[in-house]
């Protein structure tokens, strides 16, 4: 049982009245528009007739696959609208450009040069609307010799370093275990959007915006980068152990594994008070921090001999309480059902009748405001779902629209 009801705010409205094009596919474009819609843009999905954006047809139930709404669909698309649109034809492109008029925003995460070969590149959308914001996302940047190579969420953990210093020196190279430069590309496109929107109020102009994955993913490699470049130590995989400290990584209690970061002197010694080792402070071995470091592999030896004798949840208050930083290495569905998410209200769930789901659970935005909590106001769009809205927006009728549809055009 929880222990209290968490506390619904209202939903968060920053970019209410923000307009977005979203020409998207698979994660790292909706992922960027998902958090814009979670604040309150209207964010319009513009998906090729045939078939969508791809995640449809992607995620662990085949049969919302089959139904274009696949769960890897559903993770990142609540909230928008879809209308559908051939870009490959002309009238297509010429609605593509009547929605453009009044759009604030444009994402798109095609290769470098596929807009322009469409004539729907920067140059020819800023001149139908000057204040228009357009972010493209790829994998290597609009420049270099790599800007037209195809690019992946693996190929890019793999080019980025991420793969080198990711398991240990048994089984890196190694993946992250789910699509970590899809993300970062997508959080790095949310936040120079939204920056750019900013600027807009002052200038009334508005940007292009070129977001690389390959670059997203090397900033955030922070810490491993700076030591290479300002301290010359190339990072090699260390496992599940912290380099930059002992005891400090993964150990094991009577029932599973458990993190433990004692990375300074004062939590070193509480730890050892705790697990009833006090003689650990004193050995020349591991009294100073650097010397900790050296002989990782006796002191966590030493450290597991205790933690055995108890359960993690036990030992993780226990050390928690003594200002040691601790935590069970918990499952997805262990985290989704603590305590700790259902307080935060961090998952949504959201009425969804189609494909006989009912309703849907959703994770939102990682913060919340003191007055608003980020939320999807809708469900999930079935492909062309709002074409008579959008379109009827720009002066055609339903018939208009289904005689578009008859040549493919939506």
């Amino acid at each position: 049982m929880m222990a209290e009801e968490p506390r619904a705010l209202p939903q968060a409205d920053l970019l209410a009245g923000v307009r977005v094009l979203d020409l998207t596919n698979i994660l790292s474009g909706p992922y960027c528009t998902y958090q814009m819609a979670l604040l309150g843009a209207e964010v319009i999905k513009v998906e090729n007739p045939a078939g969508g954006d791809l995640a449809r047809q992607l995620g662990a139930a085949p049969d919302l696959n089959r139904q274009l709404l696949g769960t890897s669909f559903l993770a990142q698309n609540a909230g928008k609208k879809s209308v559908s649109l051939n870009l490959k034809a002309p009238e297509g492109r010429d609605l593509f450009k009547q929605l453009v008029k009044d759009a604030d925003v444009v994402v798109e995460n095609f290769r470098p040069g596929v807009m322009d070969r469409l004539g729907l590149g920067h140059d020819v959308l800023s001149h139908v609307n000057p204040g228009l914001i357009f972010c493209a996302i790829s994998g290597f940047g609009q420049q270099g010799p790599l800007r037209g190579n195809p690019a992946y969420d693996q190929i890019v953990q793999g080019m980025s370093g991420v793969m080198s210093i990711t398991g240990d020196k048994e089984s890196a190279p190694m993946r992250v275990g789910y699509p970590l430069c899809d993300t970062l590309g997508g959080l790095a496109s949310a936040f120079a959007v939204v920056s750019a929107l900013y600027a807009r109020r002052e200038t009334g102009k508005g940007r292009f915006i070129d977001v690389s994955m390959l670059d997203s993913t090397l900033s955030a490699l922070g810490w491993a980068v700076s030591n290479y470049l300002l301290g010359g130590v190339e990072p090699s995989p260390i496992g599940n152990q912290n380099m930059t400290a002992a005891p400090s990584g993964v150990f094991t209690a009577a029932d599973g594994p458990l993190n433990i970061a004692a990375n300074k002197q004062e939590q070193f010694e509480a730890l050892a008070r705790e697990l009833g080792r006090d003689d650990l402070i004193t050995d020349p071995r591991f009294a100073a921090r650097e010397d900790r470091k050296i002989h990782r592999a006796e002191l966590n030896a030493q450290i597991n001999a205790a933690l055995v004798t108890r359960p993690a949840a036990v030992w993780e208050e226990q050390l928690n309480r003594a200002g040691v930083p601790s935590g069970r290495v918990m499952t997805i569905p262990e985290v989704l059902s603590s305590e700790q998410v259902h307080l935060r209200r961090l998952v949504q769930n959201i009425p969804f009748d189609e494909a006989g789901l009912g309703a849907i659970e959703v994770v939102r935005a990682g913060f919340r405001f003191a007055d608003s909590e980020p939320s999807a106001r809708s469900a999930p769009p079935l492909l062309g779902e709002h074409n008579e809205a959008i379109y009827g927006e720009l002066g055609l009728s339903a018939d208009a629209v289904a005689a578009l549809r008859e040549r493919k055009v939506v």
